[in-house]
């Protein structure tokens, strides 16, 4: 007899509990090894779970809307149907799935890659609104760039594996979106995408006197993250930025999708080739100098908390794909699709209230990273030019926090005034 414990696993280095946003696999249902069972909320993503077995969903042990600490069971798998009432019993004694094999080992996790669209039957590659896609479907489709909510599955239930994105490709053409949909099922009508949404507050929630309104899992973890960096000894340097040639550089080429977070990234990024201190984070065995400048840019989520979408190796990718890498994290963000490295592998931060019309503000220091870099708002003013007169500049204020321990003042006054320089004097360079 084989009965195995389905665990809540360890989705991210800082994830003690997950939430289970949807069973995709009932009681009674048949799971092949490596399908999708579960859809699990991570501290800033929705995560496809994947099942380690063959057999069938004995019993759900914490239904869809509760949470389970890491590691804890969260269901069972009967290798066959003749063992899922004893699993039943198992689980109705409270006793542990004796009867499985080997130790409890993390389920792998796969960020869902969905397109919003209605439930669906059986044998379509929507479950609950995500796309259902083996993890080497998923890795060949990013590949090959080829648009997953195109295809129609043929694996089982509907899921999406390799040979049906490399049939796409063998076809010559990827499918467009505006060809007509393979045979749906009658009662299957497509959604169109939503219309991509402005940066919102922090919390759209709409608060009743007197009410106490549970934290979000996201929240939660960035309570995590806040209290832990007041262990962190950080001081404050503050630089005003001239910004004329910038604004005219945006100007002239916001028509080609590029954006000023990404010009902002993107100017950051190349000051700190130059400073690879303000690139680097403590650690117990000294100062880690990365590999790659990654720059975290912080992102409002509409139902409360932050994120922190990464554009990495920034200094050296081009700013047109910069720029659309931006809106594609932006999008998926909110739509809590990103993978944990496209979150968590940030090494440097920008946070811009600027976009709010705030003047200047102090930001607090990610864990695990050296400095952040608060951004406020392009502003005309009156200044003292060169020649003794005086004359109305665009300008804006930037605030640096950084780790005291292996940062230190005139190394953050130093990144500045580079940063300044480059932002004033050859923002052109930007576009090279």
């Amino acid at each position: 007899m084989s009965i195995h414990e389905v665990f809540m696993p360890a989705l991210s280095s800082t994830m003690t509990e997950g939430k289970i946003v949807s069973w995709v696999k009932s009681p009674g249902d048949k799971v092949e090894k490596g399908e999708t069972v579960v859809v699990v909320e991570s501290d800033k993503a929705d995560m496809d779970v994947e099942s380690f077995y063959e057999g069938y969903i004995a019993h759900i042990i914490v239904p869809a809307g509760d949470t389970a600490p890491v590691g804890s069971a969260i269901a069972f798998i009967a290798e066959t149907e003749a063992e899922i009432e004893t699993a039943k019993s198992l689980a109705n004694s409270g006793g542990a799935a004796s009867t499985a094999t080997s130790s409890p080992e993390p389920i792998p996790a796969t960020a869902s890659v969905a397109t919003p669209t209605l439930a669906s039957q059986n044998g379509s590659n929507h479950r609950e609104g995500r796309l259902v896609v083996s993890p080497r479907a998923r890795k060949l489709a990013k590949e090959l760039k080829v648009d997953l909510s195109t295809l129609q599955g043929s694996g089982p239930h509907g899921r999406i594996v390799a040979e049906d994105v490399e049939a796409t490709i063998n076809k010559g053409k990827q499918p467009a979106t505006t060809s007509v949909a393979p045979a749906p099922t009658p009662t299957t009508t497509p959604v169109a995408p939503p219309p991509p949404r402005t940066p919102a507050p922090a919390t759209t929630v709409a608060a009743v006197p007197g009410q106490v309104v549970p934290l979000t899992t996201l929240q939660n973890a960035v309570v995590r993250n806040m209290v832990a960096s007041l262990s962190v000894p950080i001081f404050h340097v503050g630089y005003t930025i001239t910004t004329d040639g910038l604004d005219k550089l945006y100007k002239q080429i916001k028509s080609k999708g590029v954006t000023m977070t990404a010009l902002l990234a993107k100017a950051v990024a190349v000051t700190l080739q130059k400073h690879p201190l303000l690139n680097a984070s403590y650690s117990d065995q000294g100062t880690v100098y990365h590999s790659g400048i990654n720059i975290s840019v912080a992102v409002a989520m509409d139902d409360g908390g932050l994120i922190t979408p990464v554009l990495q190796n920034a200094d050296i990718v081009d700013i047109y794909s910069l720029s659309r890498t931006w809106k594609s994290l932006v999008d998926r963000a909110r739509a809590k699709q990103l993978q944990p490295e496209e979150y968590n592998s940030g090494t440097f931060t920008l946070s811009n209230l600027g976009m709010f019309g705030v003047d200047k503000f102090d930001a607090i220091l990610p864990p695990g990273q050296g400095s952040i870099l608060a951004i406020g708002a392009s502003r005309p003013q009156v200044v003292a030019t060169a020649d003794g007169l005086f004359g109305v500049r665009q300008q804006m204020q930037v605030n640096i926090t950084s780790d005291h321990r292996i940062i230190y003042g005139t190394h953050a006054a130093a990144f500045l005034q580079d940063l300044a320089k480059l932002i004033e004097t050859n923002p052109q360079s930007l576009t090279l």
